[in-house]
């Protein structure tokens, strides 16, 4: 049984969101590891090589783990790296204000291209749900103006991909 690594859950930074991109990245893997997408004990890449397929700054990357340190979601040690951590058997109440901020930063951005309130909601259930590859809102509608970094590694398995404004 070979190392566990991130092949499926990617992490996205979009450059051009009021929300700063170390919270992109603490949010995002939180939801992934509260939704069990990433397992505990799995080992997350190093700060180094997380800031180089998302291309950002270590610190940034680090300022994000250590929010997630604190939160008790991951864990790291000398020799054995980062890694998910066990969740409390209680479930974990969100942050009612956090997701409000990134829900209009979402909406904002998304009436920003044009988006109408179904297209929205659409592309929220898409994102909740997503099915196989069957995507249309992103794969028909590059987000103009937005630059997103999706970082792709297949050693850390998380996508990274520049998309150009159209």
């Amino acid at each position: 049984m070979g190392p566990s690594t991130m092949n499926d859950p990617a992490v996205r930074v979009d450059t051009t969101s009021q929300v700063p991109p170390y919270e992109q990245i603490r949010a995002q893997l939180a939801a992934l590891i509260r939704t069990g997408r990433l397992a505990e004990g799995e080992r997350l890449p190093t700060v180094r090589q997380l800031a180089a397929d998302l291309i950002l700054a270590p610190g940034t990357v680090a300022r994000a783990y250590r929010e997630l340190e604190r939160a008790e979601l991951i864990r790291t040690r000398r020799g054995a790296g980062t890694r998910v951590a066990a969740l409390p058997p209680e479930p974990h109440a969100h942050d009612r204000d956090q997701l409000t901020i990134l829900a209009r930063d979402f909406t904002s951005a998304a009436r920003a291209l044009g988006a109408g309130t179904e297209d929205i909601l659409t592309a929220v259930r898409d994102a909740l749900d997503p099915g196989p590859t069957s995507s249309s809102a992103t794969a028909d509608s590059p987000a103009r103006g937005s630059r997103t970094a999706e970082s792709s590694a297949q050693v850390t398995g998380v996508r990274n991909r520049r998309e150009r404004p159209a």
